[in-house]
C-alpha cells in the first residue's frame, strides 16, 4: 500500500509517499510544494491543487495522511493552512482516495512515543524509523514522512484488532 502524507501549508505543502507492507516503510519520494507568497491566495490555491493532482497521478497512493490543522494564536496562519488542507482533500477526493486526519499530537505520540516532542525529535526519529541516513530538507518533509507513519502504525494497529 502507497499512503500519502501531507504537511499541509500555502506557502510550503511537505509530502512523503511511503510504501507500506511488510517490514520497515520505504520512502517512495518526498519533497516540498512551494508557492510563492508575493502571488494571489486564489492562484496560490490553483497552483497546490495541480501540483497535488500531478503528485497522486505519480504515485497512486492508496490513501491520504493529512495533518489536522491546529489553531494556536495566529488565526491568520491558521487559516492559510486549513485552504491549504482542505484543496488536499478536494485532489484526494477528485482521485478516488480516502482521506485520514491525525492531530500533530496523535502523529509525534505514533512517531516519537511522546505527544510533546519537538520538531527535531519528529524529525531523528523519522529518520531512523525509515532508516535514511540524513532527512535533507525543511520540517515540512519531515512531518509529512511523520503523518504517513502514523498512519502506516495506526493502519497495522486496526488490521490487528479487526
Amino acid at each position: 500500500m502507497f499512503v500519502l502524507g501531507i504537511d499541509p501549508g500555502l506557502t510550503r505543502t511537505g509530502f512523503g509517499v511511503l510504501a507500506v507492507g511488510r517490514g520497515v516503510p520505504r520512502v517512495v519520494t518526498a519533497g516540498v510544494l512551494h508557492t510563492s507568497p508575493d502571488d494571489p491566495a486564489p492562484q496560490r490555491l490553483a497552483e497546490l491543487h495541480r501540483d497535488l493532482l500531478e503528485l497522486i497521478e505519480e504515485t497512486s497512493p492508496q490513501v491520504m495522511a493529512l495533518e489536522r490543522v491546529f489553531i494556536r494564536r495566529n488565526i491568520t496562519n491558521a487559516m492559510t493552512v486549513a485552504r491549504a488542507s482542505g484543496i488536499a482533500m478536494l485532489a484526494a477526493a477528485e482521485s478516488g482516495i480516502p482521506v485520514r486526519e491525525y492531530t500533530p499530537t496523535a502523529v509525534k505520540l505514533a512517531v516519537a512515543g511522546d505527544g510533546n516532542a519537538d520538531k527535531a525529535q519528529v524529525a531523528s526519529l523519522v529518520s531512523r524509523r525509515l532508516r535514511l541516513e540524513a532527512l535533507d530538507g525543511p520540517a515540512d518533509l519531515a512531518d509529512a514522512l511523520a503523518v504517513a507513519l502514523c498512519h502506516a502504525q495506526q493502519s497495522r494497529i486496526e488490521e490487528a484488532v479487526s
